[in-house]
């Protein structure tokens, strides 16, 4: 699935395969597959700790350092798979949001090449994950319990997945073409009441390719549209942090006021990266029906079927929208249960779902 529906590797392919030692046993794999592809499979294997190291003891010299290895990656690469595959999801916990945020707006030009790369055909891409002991703590689960939620969220339990993500895609397809006929969102839960306008820009159908499991259909808002306030559901997980109970006000498509129960400080800290980590990059439903939980994995978490994220930060050039920032933070609200969305003044979704036969 990775290397064949998701990466398309194609012979003479350079590609990077990316993530720790403990996803050993799948990183061979994938070598061997992209091998039988005619590709050339550049392993790309870190450890943990080193970012830790880095920002608790590195200087702002070191902490602004770019690696050229990366950016010699992201301009010459033609694939690139990467895996989750955490030993310790809390490392930087305690890490000062002051130097995070320094961190991060050091890679700002070279997260924006990868997706100005990956807009225009040049970069294929697949973020996956590899079931650990850490994440399926961090959900709950035991680690068969975990494996089994993987593979599910993948309809890799199907006898055959493909068929049944080119199913899934038609299905998005179908919800990407009617949100792009509507003008103005309006987001209406427990502590939200939320318009943004889409007109103009791209609703993008996420059915399987740049993120394995994916679920979603998005778009970048007009980054001066968005007014009113929302309550994220869940927790906002970013970087081993977690942040309880955020709640967002904007005025002029800017966020204006920002709480949170617990990691407040995190939070303002990161939406103070630069100037456009306080305008929204990202509004997305989330459509897989496969992933049903919350995990505190981002990769899972905002494919939830019944469910709408918000990115605050950078936007995907595809779309069509503006927004340039070092960050990108997805944050995810559950719309099960008293939720109401509208399109130009119309019910199109109610408690999870689109109304009408839509999607």
């Amino acid at each position: 699935m990775l290397v064949g529906f998701c990466a398309r590797v194609r012979e003479g392919d350079l590609v990077t395969l990316e993530s720790t030692p403990l996803a050993a046993p799948i990183l061979r794999e994938l070598y061997r597959k992209v091998l039988e592809a005619g590709g050339q499979p550049l392993p790309r294997v870190s450890l943990e700790g080193l970012s830790e190291n880095l920002l608790k003891h590195g200087n702002d010299e070191q902490l602004a350092w770019v690696n050229p290895a990366r950016s010699d990656d992201i301009e010459t690469v033609d694939v690139r798979i990467a895996l989750e595959a955490p030993g310790n999801t809390r490392r930087l916990s305690n890490v000062d949001p002051a130097r995070h945020a320094r961190h991060e707006r050091s890679s700002e030009e070279l997260r924006n090449r990868y997706l100005e790369r990956a807009a225009a055909g040049e970069l294929r891409w697949v973020l996956s994950a590899y079931p650990t002991e850490a994440a399926a703590q961090d959900a709950s689960m035991s680690l068969v319990e975990y494996e089994d939620f993987v593979y599910g969220a993948g309809f890799l339990d199907d006898p055959d997945p493909v068929a049944r993500w080119q199913q899934f895609g038609e299905r998005v397809d179908r919800l990407a073409a009617f949100l792009s006929t509507k003008r103005e969102l309006r987001v209406v839960a427990e502590g939200t009441d939320l318009r943004f306008v889409t007109e103009g820009r791209t609703w993008i159908p996420s059915k399987g390719q740049e993120n394995f499991p994916d679920g979603e259909v998005f778009t970048g808002p007009v980054e001066t549209s968005v007014e009113g306030e929302i309550r994220f559901t869940y927790p906002g997980v970013f970087h081993a942090r977690e942040v309880d109970d955020v709640r967002l006000r904007f005025e002029a498509g800017e966020v204006v006021e920002a709480t949170a129960s617990r990691g407040q400080e995190f939070l303002r800290e990161m939406i103070a990266m630069d100037e456009g980590a306080r305008r929204v990059g990202e509004f997305a439903f989330g459509l897989n029906e496969g992933v049903a939980i919350f995990t505190r994995n981002t990769l899972f978490d905002e494919k939830i079927g019944g469910t709408m994220h918000l990115a605050l930060g950078t936007a995907y050039p595809e779309t069509g929208g503006l927004n340039r920032s070092a960050l990108h933070w997805d944050l995810i609200c559950d719309l099960r249960s008293g939720s109401e969305v509208l399109a130009d003044g119309e019910l199109i979704y109610s408690d999870g779902q689109f109304l009408n036969g839509v999607g």
